[in-house]
């Protein structure tokens, strides 16, 4: 029985790293899921994925809110905690990797906190897992109609406030590596020409990086002249590499001296420029890059 567990550890660290944004607690939530499920008698488990999946889901949910207290009194904003991607095969099914892909970005992990836990527990096992709503409603223990009314709510929140035009990889890559030129020779106008108007910088730091914003800046000039000045005050003058990688299913920028992530840089694209930057520079979230 405790192979079969570990067939499924993947796909509950999928599901508890979306529900959470940190990879840390959903490991513990999927060791806490194993300790569990070896005190449950085995003739009692109809079927183990639903069974599993059912104690890690209502374990996170558990955790957001003890997560969310703690957000309280964090340092500047919280921003998800990024893990290295690969590429995926090309013989699966394209839509299901876009899907997949987006519900593992660092924009839209942003997205899922402002959901209560039961509506993003209920939108992730629905949209991303393909669970239906009489089976959500029993793993959730709610009804099957409370379960179809968080989910529009939810589905109409991430609707409003998703791009509304993506990006393909390429210009993804075009755009991430024209800001880092243009802040590595500290020269502001063609910095901005890469900027949309109205865009929006988070940096996390967590209280623990210096100089770090300590909250969202937005505008064009600001985030131009936050970021140039950002390139003086944190990087290293030698000795550091930028590599580009995929972070959560999409291009970003990590700078590193020696061996260590010095930060993760990410930036969502709308309509050809840059609509939202995101510097994670907490150490505490940088050990998986």
């Amino acid at each position: 029985m405790a192979e079969s567990f570990e067939t499924y550890r993947p796909y509950l660290f999928a599901i508890a790293y979306r529900m959470l944004g940190s990879a840390m607690d959903a490991e513990d939530m999927v060791q806490e899921t194993y300790l569990r499920y070896q005190t449950t008698p085995p003739e009692t488990i109809r079927s183990l994925k639903a069974f599993l999946t059912t104690i890690l889901t209502r374990l996170c949910m558990d955790q957001l809110q003890l997560a969310r207290r703690k957000r309280e009194v964090y340092v500047g904003p919280w921003l998800p905690e990024p893990i290295l991607t690969t590429t995926t095969p090309a013989s699966e099914d394209p839509a299901e990797l876009v899907e997949r892909e987006e519900s593992i970005s660092l924009a839209f992990l942003a997205l899922l906190e402002e959901l209560q836990p039961f509506e993003r527990a209920v939108f992730l096992l629905h949209e991303v897992f393909g669970y239906d709503f009489a089976e959500i409603a029993t793993m959730l223990d709610k009804s099957e109609a409370a379960s179809r009314r968080s989910f529009s709510r939810a589905k109409l929140h991430l609707r409003e406030h998703r791009p509304r035009f993506g990006a393909s990889a390429e210009t993804h890559r075009q755009l991430l590596s024209g800001y880092f030129q243009a802040v590595e020779t500290g020269e502001i106008a063609p910095l901005m020409n890469l900027l949309s108007e109205n865009v929006t910088l988070w940096a996390d730091g967590g209280g623990k990086v210096k100089g770090a914003a300590t909250r969202p800046l937005t505008g064009r000039e600001a985030v131009a002249r936050f970021s140039v000045g950002a390139r003086q005050r944190f990087v290293p003058p030698t000795g550091f590499q930028a590599e580009m990688a995929e972070v959560n299913g999409e291009p970003a920028l990590i700078i590193r001296v020696g061996a260590q992530a010095f930060f993760v840089l990410s930036i969502e694209v709308e309509q050809g420029r840059i609509q939202a930057i995101r510097i994670i520079a907490n150490p505490e979230k940088l050990t998986r890059v």
